[in-house]
């Protein structure tokens, strides 16, 4: 999943995923248990933040 903070936000935590962070741009990838999934299954990340509350934009891809 991909998407830009909209104002300075930053990661506190992230859990069931690995993240990278480029200036605002941050990508969250599947952790080393959780790449391969059935088709039509599906599966959740979360985090915690910190900065002012937003709702960025997010894509999601598959490789």
């Amino acid at each position: 999943m991909k998407w830009t903070w909209p104002g300075g936000q930053t990661f506190s935590s992230v859990w069931n995923g690995t993240q990278s962070v480029s200036g605002s741009s941050v990508t969250v990838r599947n952790a080393s248990y959780n790449g391969s999934i059935a088709a039509g299954a599906s599966t959740t990340f979360g985090f915690t933040a910190n900065g002012t509350a937003a709702t960025p934009a997010a894509t999601c891809t598959s490789p």
